[in-house]
């Protein structure tokens, strides 16, 4: 028997895939399942601000897509779509982290961050 969903779910939904219809966030997306990220990697890999990279991950967080957690004074993003198939399916059918970094020319970076990986 399949599960119900609801008009909140399907909202819900709608609201997260519109999330990804952003480049910088979809890219995003697709590195943070190959490890966690601190948004100084971020600002290097995308050549923004931290502001600006902080606010897309304020975006992916407030529709729980991304969680973080603390080491220190360093706050790690990863992703969390384990109980968001469709999610999943989206980011599967997409080029992997190595390719995107590598189309990014940005192979070989190395973390601003002092507690960087």
């Amino acid at each position: 028997m399949s599960e119900v969903v609801t008009t909140s779910d399907l909202s819900l939904a709608a609201d997260r895939l519109k999330l990804l219809g952003d480049k910088t966030r979809l890219t995003m997306m697709l590195l943070l399942q190959e490890r966690e990220w601190c948004v100084c990697e971020f600002v290097d890999i995308f050549e923004m601000s931290q502001p600006a990279i902080s606010q897309h991950i304020r975006k992916l967080k407030s529709l729980d897509l991304v969680k973080e957690s603390r080491r220190s004074q360093w706050i790690y993003y990863s992703i969390h779509v384990e109980d968001k198939p469709y999610i999943q399916a989206v980011l599967h059918n997409l080029p992997n982290a190595q390719q995107i970094l590598t189309d990014l020319n940005k192979q070989g970076l190395q973390s601003s961050c002092i507690g960087g990986k």
